[in-house]
């Protein structure tokens, strides 16, 4: 089986280098039209390059199509324009990529608030933004495949990367709603957590380990997760050639009958209510509803016969 992107239009931002171009890349190889987005600077979103127009012309040089972009992803206007014009050269938009990305890590001590703000405003309002200039494209083609990048730190939490962290997490609840709303429209929406060797990473790999950790390794997860036959509502993990899904779970609810509902009765049943066990993965928050309702049913008997967990 050759998966394959012919005929389709691909917009990867944060394209210029690392894990974007390696995307950008392989998206050209397996026949895609490419719009690679860059805004070029260091990792901290300071400074231009020309990074985008350099990912082109590799492309180009391997017989594919791209065009260079170089909007950011912070201002909703340019990023309609984005899709417009690539509209306009191709026909439509069949793939998004949310890969742009900057670092300014310190604890939250000594974090500025600027420097929390903007770090929340390119990773989770820039995905959104590019998400948003897209949407109604994709859905009016009955088609669409959108990938947001979260991170082990959004997931599962990393010292020093409090701004990081929270816009990573928030790729993976806006996933979670966006997939519920394109399935009708043939719009699948998932998240990866990559671990890769790029400059956004350089200085915190020992060399053998950034080496390992190259960018390519992570390019077969991001795309099956946008492509044809792909899954929606996924969170996977990928680097140096390993793969695995996460999952957001939650156990079977602990229903206290009226008079247990106290400081004092909760805190007498948290070992239960804190257990890992009985763990589900629901796939919309109305099931968080329902496990308390059919802990209620448990104990009680009573309860709208509806209740599910």
């Amino acid at each position: 089986m050759t998966i394959s992107f012919k005929d389709k239009v691909a917009i990867v931002t944060g394209a210029g280098g690392g894990l974007g171009k390696a995307y950008a890349l392989e998206l050209a190889r397996r026949g895609a039209k490419v719009v690679v987005n860059d805004l070029g600077g260091s990792r901290d979103g300071t400074g231009t390059s020309d990074a985008a127009a350099q990912v082109v012309a590799e492309i180009e040089a391997m017989g594919g199509e791209a065009i260079a972009n170089g909007a950011s992803v912070t201002e909703f206007e340019q990023m309609e324009k984005m899709i417009a014009d690539a509209k306009q050269k191709w026909g439509g938009v069949h793939v998004l990529i949310n890969n742009a990305g900057v670092l300014r890590d310190k604890t939250f001590a000594k974090m500025e608030p600027a420097d929390f703000e903007f770090v929340v405003k390119v990773h989770l309002t820039g995905s959104a933004f590019a998400t948003k200039a897209a949407w109604e494209t994709m859905r009016e083609q009955g088609y669409g495949r959108i990938l947001m990048t979260a991170s082990s730190t959004g997931l599962f939490g990393n010292f020093g990367q409090a701004n990081y962290g929270a816009a990573k997490l928030g790729l993976a609840g806006l996933t979670k709603t966006l997939a519920l709303e394109g399935a009708k429209y043939n719009v699948r929406v998932n998240t990866l957590s990559p671990v890769a060797g790029t400059r956004m990473t350089e200085d915190l790999f020992p060399e053998e380990a950034f080496k390992l950790f190259a960018p390519e390794n992570v390019v077969p997860a991001a795309l099956f997760l946008v492509s044809e036959d792909a899954p929606t509502n996924a969170i996977v993990g990928a680097g140096a050639g390993g793969y695995h899904s996460s999952w957001t779970v939650m156990n079977d609810a602990v229903w206290l009958p009226e008079g247990e509902r106290t400081l004092e009765g909760f805190a007498a049943r948290w070992e239960e209510i804190n257990s890992f066990t009985n763990l589900i993965a629901p796939q919309s928050g109305s099931e968080q509803s329902g496990n308390i309702l059919k802990a209620m049913q448990k104990v009680t008997g009573t309860g709208p016969s509806s209740a599910r967990g």
